[in-house]
């Protein structure tokens, strides 16, 4: 991998048209650093929204782990982060955690975007409750990514449809959440697998969203079915959607 501070200007998904462009008028510029830890989908947000001059947006970096977002976020110092949840290293809550004094700093603070292809209602209210600003899913479009970001640099909360529902309704509660202890033996990268499997995806096609390979797929399914005690994915199924997880 290349320097985590280098933005990747390589060409994005075969379904992008082109450039995303601001609504928001002449003038206004933000920096951003992309994290995710896939290379492939870095390359494509860069492609979709990193022409400067029709955007608005500079990319100042990206990082593909905990350890390297902590370190390319402190080094440039983005108005705007593009988070990915599920990272090695903690994933996303943790780079919040240890980000926390830039997202304080009253002159200059940093702002994150959650970006992410989850939209389960555990992972956005984490995220939220961490300092995020905002929770998209990775179905958004280029046009609506750029004013997203702009909007979260401005200081506003920015939601994909039904998502800001999760939120509203946690801290609306003032109890908390029950542990899951089944749950809780899976890592983020399982219970992603997991609820696309439960909502009928075949392999081939969880492998595309997640962009992992098919043998990927096939080896977190067995440990789940193997930490969960299933024995196939119908019953895997049938436990998710007794946890209300699709």
């Amino acid at each position: 991998m290349s320097d985590p501070t280098e933005a990747n200007g390589t060409a994005g998904p075969a379904e992008a048209a082109g450039p995303a462009e601001s609504d928001g008028g002449p003038g206004r510029h933000v920096r951003v650093v992309l994290v995710d830890d896939h290379r492939m989908f870095r390359t494509g947000v860069q492609a979709e929204i990193g022409q400067t001059e029709q955007t608005g947006v500079e990319v100042v970096g990206e990082a593909a782990d905990v350890d390297q977002a902590v370190t390319v976020i402190t080094a440039t110092r983005p108005e705007v982060v593009l988070l990915d949840v599920h990272l090695p290293g903690g994933g996303g809550v943790e780079v919040l955690r240890r980000c926390a004094p830039l997202m304080g700093d009253t002159e200059q603070p940093v702002r994150f975007l959650a970006l992410s292809v989850s939209d389960a209602a555990e992972d956005v209210i984490g995220v939220i409750r961490g300092g995020a600003r905002g929770y998209v899913t990775k179905t958004i479009t280029g046009t609506d990514l750029v004013n997203s970001i702009f909007r979260v640099q401005e200081g506003d909360a920015v939601f994909s449809p039904r998502l800001a529902g999760f939120v509203l309704d946690a801290f609306a509660s003032t109890d908390a959440p029950p542990v899951d202890e089944d749950l809780d033996r899976l890592t983020q990268r399982e219970r992603e697998v997991l609820r696309l499997i439960a909502r009928g995806y075949a392999y081939k096609e969880i492998a595309k969203q997640l962009y992992i390979s098919v043998k990927t797929v096939e080896s977190h399914v067995s440990a789940v079915l193997r930490k969960l005690q299933l024995s196939n994915r119908h019953e895997l199924t049938r436990w998710a959607t007794a946890r209300r997880l699709v």
